[in-house]
């Protein structure tokens, strides 16, 4: 593997601190990105136990996000009007966090199962009446559940291979819950929207992949499964829709891809690497913005608290309580904590109405449609937003 990008030591995202951590030692962990030819696959050149990234008060939950799920849910819909299912079919989600696209299946009386190694927001689909195993999704799981006769004809996995350390594994899992007839339908960000928007904040500890169509086929191909479709959606910044079955081919869609990524050289080095100075220039400037907006007496805040992104961009970029007032989050489960690392207090979204900050970074920058339209009276009140990402820029 050849290392293309340090982004440095960086807390875990999403792991918010209590105000009475904030004094202890807080462990940072390398965040180094390489590239492998031989799988064509962008990777974290060090992986950390899954243990330290998902813990019993994991703060993410999907249904807090009304953006995904609207996009989830058209998804759903959008599945059941291809594919035949009914109460005879089992439809599995790997990753299904509440069970905020599970409940759509459900509501139509197809049997569903959930699997997700996040005991709060388990918890909370079983609530809404998804049953959810509480572990990782593994071909040892699929083992189990297939040695109790459990096989599914459809197998969700939305932001969730881009997520486990080891892609194979993930790959043959689904190789042995699928039935003979059954697809699986992920969603990953694509590697390729990442690097054109120079998105660097798409690299965090959770995230250990990075795919293309190219290193997607390498994964499942072995295993006699195709690609039968991909398509591009807008979601995290841009990712692929893509759907694997069996067949002796991929689609027309994943054949037009596979000829265009290897036009742009994804299975050598070089682009990764172009794309790191991009990374490296783009903090460069942000950093010197910042700064002068400080010594102007400009008040900055922060928008979009603790993921991955926001985690990434403010160490890499060495963003902290410093330089920015507090952090707000439209996700209630995050308010009154801090934000790894940066130590920065996350509030509600009403403080930007309330307290009239003069900037917002808006750290999650792939919301911005949505979330300038929520704060258009903010925003007439003379509130700028600054959004990092691909160079920064105020709206």
């Amino acid at each position: 593997m050849q290392e293309v990008l340090d982004l440095g030591r960086t807390p875990v995202a999403d792991l918010l601190l209590r105000e009475d951590q904030l004094g202890g030692t807080e462990p940072t962990f390398p965040l180094v990105v390489g590239f492998c030819e031989a799988c064509s696959l962008l990777q974290l050149v060090e992986l950390l136990e899954q243990e330290l990234l998902y813990t019993d008060d994991y703060p993410y939950y999907t249904s807090e996000v009304p953006g995904l799920v609207e996009h989830f849910g058209n998804s759903a819909r959008s599945i059941l009007e291809r594919l035949e299912l009914g109460a005879d079919s089992l439809v599995m989600e790997a990753a299904s966090n509440d069970g905020y696209m599970l409940k759509v299946f459900a509501e139509r009386g197809i049997p569903v199962l959930g699997i997700d190694p996040a005991p709060g927001p388990a918890e909370q689909a079983e609530r809404d009446g998804v049953p959810t195993i509480v572990d990782f999704f593994s071909e040892e799981l699929a083992g189990d559940l297939v040695g109790h006769g459990r096989r599914c004809d459809l197998l969700l996995g939305n932001n969730v291979l881009n997520l486990v350390p080891d892609p194979g594994d993930f790959a043959r899992a689904v190789d042995r819950l699928l039935t003979d007839s059954g697809v699986a339908v992920l969603e990953v960000p694509y590697l390729i929207d990442t690097m054109e928007d120079g998105a660097f904040d798409n690299f965090f500890h959770q995230n250990s992949s990075y795919f293309s169509v190219t290193s997607l086929s390498k994964l499942f191909g072995p295993l006699d499964l195709q690609l039968l479709d991909v398509e591009r959606i807008p979601t995290f910044g841009g990712s692929l829709r893509v759907t694997i079955g069996r067949g002796s081919s991929v689609g027309v869609a994943a054949s037009e891809m596979l000829a265009e990524e290897d036009r742009r050289g994804l299975s050598t080095a070089e682009p990764y690497r172009e794309f790191a100075q991009r990374a490296r220039d783009s903090r460069d400037e942000l950093v010197a913005l910042v700064r002068e907006l400080r010594s102007d007496g400009s008040r900055i805040v922060a928008y979009g608290a603790a993921g991955g992104m926001a985690t990434t961009l403010l160490s890499f970029a060495g963003i902290d309580s410093s330089t920015i007032d507090y952090a707000v989050d439209a996700n209630p489960h995050k308010h009154g904590l801090y934000t790894p690392g940066s130590h920065l207090l996350v509030r509600p979204t009403e403080a930007l109405l309330e307290d009239r900050p003069d900037v917002v970074l808006l750290l999650a920058w792939n919301y911005a449609d949505a979330i300038l339209e929520a704060q258009a009276e903010y925003r007439r009140g003379g509130g700028r937003f600054l959004i990092p990402i691909p160079s920064p820029h105020f709206v």
